[in-house]
């Protein structure tokens, strides 16, 4: 018995220090290329009025773990890109679903949007997302290659995250307070979804799934992340992330009932999850997602020196500088850039084909 409790504590204190980053010395993986450089030029153009994404293609936005909970996740994107003139949609799926099934679901809505307006379309993945849309491209790329333009993965955790699988992993000294037995309460009954979500981002699932399906060579990948501020302001940021109507009074009846914004302190959540993987691990990250993890193997890599953490780039902050680009111009940039690396990748294929 000793001697398992002394396991359980050498597997407890190493937790996921052998793991984080094994995308970038696993052997068989293609190179990253660092695009840092032309997204922030392109960021600056927007920033000036200078938009450049074609309406010849349909942007689906696909949302992360636990999107269904919170009402405005990539709706000030998807606004934007409307008032652009662009076709965007963010796809209705249920994120707390596994990523097999979501791919499924992905793969069909891709299918759908490509019979009804004939054009290819381009997925911005965040979070999970990502690692949804993902794949959905590896698993059935077949069939949808000729309805794909490109795909942005933005801080998924593609390479597998430490939090999930430090909460999962067996054999640790959570076990006796059953940890996971929490973990199954909190998601499959109080937010009704489903386990499978979170083992799927454990590295031992991560691993197991990229080893079998990797991503086509042909397709053009962008992915993007960011390093959480730990700063006592970021501990003060609010994040809008839904709204609240209130019951209609009669001194304020006007026809319409008051509506204000509801806001949670997330920067402050994302801030001591990054501190508590930087003590532990050495590691930077956004407070889920570490940096070497949300490198996808063969894409153009994105690493803005800009602090941001895991929620900024879906729920509009009620703090920032205008003038460093909102989350609505950085997804338009990595587009944009996407764009770019997609026909750049068509005239390398073309030029192996002559």
């Amino acid at each position: 018995m000793f001697q398992g409790l002394i396991e359980r504590a050498r597997r407890t204190v190493r937790g996921s220090a052998d793991d984080i980053g094994w995308l970038q010395h696993a052997s068989g993986m293609p190179s990253v290329e660092d695009g840092t450089g032309r997204f922030m030029e392109i960021l600056d153009n927007i920033r000036h009025g200078i938009h450049k994404l074609p309406n010849s293609m349909v942007y689906l936005l696909v949302p992360g773990l636990f999107s269904n909970h919170g009402p405005l996740y990539f709706v000030s994107i998807k606004t934007s890109f409307s008032k652009m003139g662009l076709a965007c949609h963010i796809a209705k799926i249920h994120s707390e679903a596994s990523v097999e099934k979501n791919a499924r679901e992905l793969k069909e809505y891709i299918e759908e949007i490509y019979w009804g307006s004939q054009k290819r379309v381009m997925l911005l993945g965040h979070s999970k997302g990502g690692v949804d849309a993902a794949a959905a491209l590896s698993l059935y790329w077949s069939d949808l290659k000729d309805k794909v333009a490109g795909l942005a993965l933005t801080q998924s955790p593609y390479g597998g995250s430490p939090i999930a699988s430090d909460i999962l992993r067996e054999g640790q000294l959570g076990d006796y307070v059953n940890i996971r037995r929490l973990m199954e309460i909190i998601i499959c009954k109080v937010i009704k979804g489903d386990m499978q979500a979170l083992e799927d981002l454990t590295y031992e699932r991560r691993k197991e799934f990229l080893t079998k399906h990797q991503l086509p060579s042909e397709l053009p990948v962008v992915s993007f992340h960011t390093e959480a501020g730990i700063t006592r302001a970021v501990l003060a940021t609010l994040s809008h992330v839904a709204h609240a109507e209130l019951p209609l009074m009669a001194p304020l009846s006007a026809g319409e009932s008051p509506i204000l914004p509801v806001v949670i302190p997330l920067g402050a959540a994302m801030a001591a999850c990054a501190q508590l993987l930087q003590i532990r691990y050495g590691e930077k990250s956004d407070g889920l997602v570490t940096c070497r993890d949300a490198e996808v193997p063969g894409s153009t890599v994105v690493r803005p020196k800009r602090k941001m953490d895991h929620a900024w780039m879906v729920y509009s902050s009620l703090s920032g500088d205008p003038s460093d680009g909102d989350a609505s111009q950085m997804c338009e940039a990595l587009l944009t850039l996407l764009v770019e690396v997609g026909q750049r990748k068509r005239h390398e294929f073309a030029m192996k084909d002559e």
